[in-house]
């Protein structure tokens, strides 16, 4: 018996249904693409907007801002510590200068007293301090007095400045009677044997500026010694170089 040839033609029913849930898959899927390039054209045209540029830029500018706020802020607190540490050492180097000079103060107190294999010798005026009175156009002295250790007797006798300086337009020199009180009008009195230390106080006129103190020390006995420190000397109690003398 012959086969049967496949028909040309399947006749199906129509659904209805079916094709409307693909029409609408279909729009529901172009209506999605076309809000996606919408979207992707749309950030990419505000991207290039002045607006855009001008924000981006804006927030670029901000970052490099805080960037630089803080640099600054960790220079200021490095300097502040740079500014402390080296006002600290300075304080310590003047410290150490002060201590170095009174302890070569006290070497050439010593070693003038003591001697050591020298000559024996007289008086000598060690040291000069002056410190101003606060208030006032007083002035505070501290005058040492010394003679070598291997004379090994006392040694007495009077002390009486003298202060030299510009008075108006003229050199002036106010002598002891101007500077010391009734009390000690023939002077500053001393017996010791190794050293001794005098103190006085003493005025200046308001519109006299001095430049030089004058020492005169007059033993009993023995020849009267002279000396003469510059003021800033006397203030700073540096007598390398004190003047004349016998």
């Amino acid at each position: 018996m012959a086969s049967r040839p496949p028909p040309r033609f399947v006749v199906r029913p129509h659904d209805e249904a079916s094709l409307r849930r693909r029409r609408l898959w279909l729009g529901v899927a172009w209506l999605t693409s076309v809000l996606l390039t919408g979207a992707v054209v749309g950030t990419l045209a505000w991207r290039t907007t002045p607006a855009a540029v001008d924000h981006r830029e804006a927030r670029k500018l901000s970052a490099e801002n805080e960037q630089l706020k803080q640099q600054l802020a960790n220079l200021k607190r490095a300097q502040q510590v740079t500014d402390i540490a080296t006002k600290s050492l300075r304080g310590t180097l003047t410290e150490r200068d002060e201590e170095i000079n009174g302890l070569r103060a006290d070497l050439g107190f010593y070693s003038r007293l003591v001697g050591g294999n020298a000559q024996r010798e007289g008086l000598k005026v060690q040291e000069v301090q002056l410190r101003p009175v606060n208030g006032s156009h007083a002035w505070n002295l501290a005058l040492s007095l010394t003679q070598n250790a291997k004379r090994g007797s006392d040694v007495s006798g009077a002390v009486t400045l003298s202060v030299e300086g510009v008075r108006g337009d003229k050199v002036v020199a106010l002598g002891w009677s101007q500077l010391g009180d009734a009390a000690q009008q023939d002077g500053l009195s001393f017996r010791f044997r190794y050293f001794q230390q005098l103190h006085a106080t003493f005025m200046l006129p308001a519109d006299f500026k001095p430049t030089r103190l004058r020492i005169h020390v007059k033993p009993e006995d023995g020849d009267a010694v002279d000396r003469a420190v510059a003021w800033n000397d006397a203030l700073s109690g540096n007598l390398t170089t004190i003047e004349g003398g016998n």
